[in-house]
């Protein structure tokens, strides 16, 4: 099984430079080490120095050089809406508060299922709705880029 070293950003990944594929959902991405069966067929060990926050259309570069492309898996989420921007920017505030990873869009934030986060969201005047989709969730203000 081939070792997959470190991770190039999407910026800089061009497609004819990949050589195969994988999908991986949000904790998947935030791996230092792990066995990756590729579309294509290939086998690798993800065996990073430190777990990287790897997004949708990163690259995965393998010991001998080629890169695997990185694709970001639908998941189940909770799409939280308001009906109002300061309503929407209390809950946020709420969440954030529970130390929960976050997709912030402009009109809805996105989380992963928590019944406990969604009474709460009921009973601050938000909406919850389920939603299939890929999550992004913001990095955070401290967040390093340590494979690049």
């Amino acid at each position: 099984m081939i070792r997959a070293v470190s991770v190039l950003r999407r910026a800089a990944v061009r497609p004819d430079q990949t050589v195969d594929s994988v999908t991986l959902d949000h904790d998947g991405r935030q791996r230092r080490r792990l066995a990756l069966a590729c579309e294509g067929g290939l086998d690798v060990l993800l065996d990073l120095e430190r777990p990287a926050d790897i997004q949708d259309g990163d690259a995965l570069r393998l010991e001998d050089g080629r890169l695997v492309l990185v694709r970001a898996a639908p998941q189940r989420l909770m799409e939280i809406t308001a009906g109002s921007r300061l309503r929407l920017a209390r809950l946020a505030w709420h969440i954030g508060n529970r130390h929960t990873p976050a997709e912030i869009g402009e009109d809805a934030i996105l989380i992963e299922p928590d019944h406990v986060l969604a009474e709460m969201v009921r009973g601050l005047g938000g909406a919850v709705r389920e939603v299939e989709r890929p999550f992004a969730p913001e990095r955070g203000a401290y967040h390093a880029h340590g494979h690049g």
